[in-house]
């Protein structure tokens, strides 16, 4: 399915009518904030997800064009999960997943999946504000001998994640800005 089947501004506002919270909140970059999209709202709405799979899947084939292919997708505990999961149904890729730490039990690995040297990777993020939380997870999966050719996020914040992310060398792209949700600070 391609980008013209898929109602990009109805997608947007079933997000928006699903996440957005107005009020006082603390973000992980310890800002405070006026409204809050709520990822979990989102990504546990197959009526959502589905929709948002598919505008993953575009935009992991234009970037396998530009790259040579994509190995793998990843995505970080907990929010990038069903993200990663729903669009692998849609791509055919495998995928990896990054806990924010070690388990300290079993395995005791903070990267679940198969990993090869070389791979090439996709990180996909919920909301990005100013993309710690991916810069972390490229961390991890670097060490382990991936190659994260890209960062694709739900939706930016506007708040410094592309400025931080391609400042680390990294391709980063966004189905959505908050503009796109209507949100107007």
């Amino acid at each position: 399915m391609t980008s013209q089947g898929l109602d990009r501004d109805a997608i947007a506002k079933s997000i928006a009518d699903a996440s957005l919270l107005r009020g006082t909140f603390t973000l992980r970059s310890g800002r405070t904030s006026s409204y809050y999209l709520d990822k979990y709202r989102f990504s546990t709405c197959p009526e959502v997800l589905g929709p948002l799979a598919d505008l993953f899947a575009e935009r992991i084939a234009a970037i396998a064009a530009d790259c040579g292919g994509v190995d793998r997708l990843a995505g970080a505990e907990l929010g990038g999960i069903p993200l990663v999961a729903a669009t692998c149904l849609k791509t055919g890729h495998p995928t990896l997943f990054v806990r924010n730490a070690k388990k300290d039990y079993g395995t005791a690995k903070q990267l679940e999946g198969v990993v090869e040297k070389g791979d090439k990777v996709v990180f996909l993020e919920d909301v990005a504000t100013t993309g710690g939380q991916a810069l972390e997870a490229v961390k991890v999966l670097t060490e382990a001998g991936a190659e994260v050719v890209a960062i694709v996020c739900t939706i930016d914040r506007l708040e410094g994640a592309r400025e931080n992310i391609e400042g680390a060398g990294i391709r980063f792209e966004a189905l959505f800005t908050k503009r796109d949700l209507g949100v107007d600070e």
